[in-house]
């Protein structure tokens, strides 16, 4: 028995216009699916197959959580993760991905693994910006992010990553314009 062959989903065989599966995807499958954006988590995920008259209409419900690095302190966090999505399936004579949401699978096959596709469902559903809540970032990385971040010696501002603020470089820049760059602006202007 294969690795994900609990995941395998027989159309083919399939009696009932409608059939539900329930799966819970742990670390064990993060870490055989081997894909770079989660490598660790505990997601329910509840599957509808619905026959139709040309395809089946999979429709996934996900509900769980990953870990995930932080992008501030790069320490792991839990990310919850949301998501509903749907996925047609119909026989042909091949393989095939028709779009985003349409595959199709060999006649004589059968059947589809749809471990890949909650994987992927899951993945989707992370949001593109994920930090510790307010303070609870490694503490060590925050005081050395916050070191380097800082351009002068006068700087006594408790501007912080551990703050909960993003911090916007640019404005500080406009803000430290060298005196003489705002005589020349004012010649500039006067012509």
């Amino acid at each position: 028995m294969g690795k994900f062959d609990k995941y395998k989903i027989d159309l083919k065989g399939m009696q009932a216009d409608s059939c539900k599966y329930e799966f819970l995807l742990d670390n064990l499958f993060f870490a055989h699916i081997d894909g770079p954006e989660v490598q660790k988590g505990k997601v329910n995920v509840e599957l509808t197959v619905k026959k139709t008259s040309r395809a089946f209409e999979l429709s996934f419900q996900t509900e769980g959580i990953v870990w995930v690095p932080c992008d501030r302190c790069l320490d792991e966090m839990e990310q919850p993760v949301t998501s509903s999505d749907k996925l047609m399936v119909k026989f042909g004579h091949e393989y095939a991905e028709e779009g985003d949401n349409l595959i199709v699978i060999p006649e004589e096959e059968g059947e589809s693994n749809v471990a890949w596709f909650m994987y992927e469902f899951i993945a989707l559903a992370i949001p593109m910006k994920h930090v510790h809540a307010p303070g609870k970032c490694n503490k060590a990385v925050t005081s050395k992010l916050n070191k380097h971040l800082r351009t002068s010696g006068d700087d006594d501002a408790e501007e912080s990553f551990g703050a909960g603020e993003d911090i916007v470089v640019e404005d500080e820049a406009e803000e430290q314009i060298d005196p003489r760059w705002n005589e020349l602006k004012k010649i500039l202007d006067n012509n």
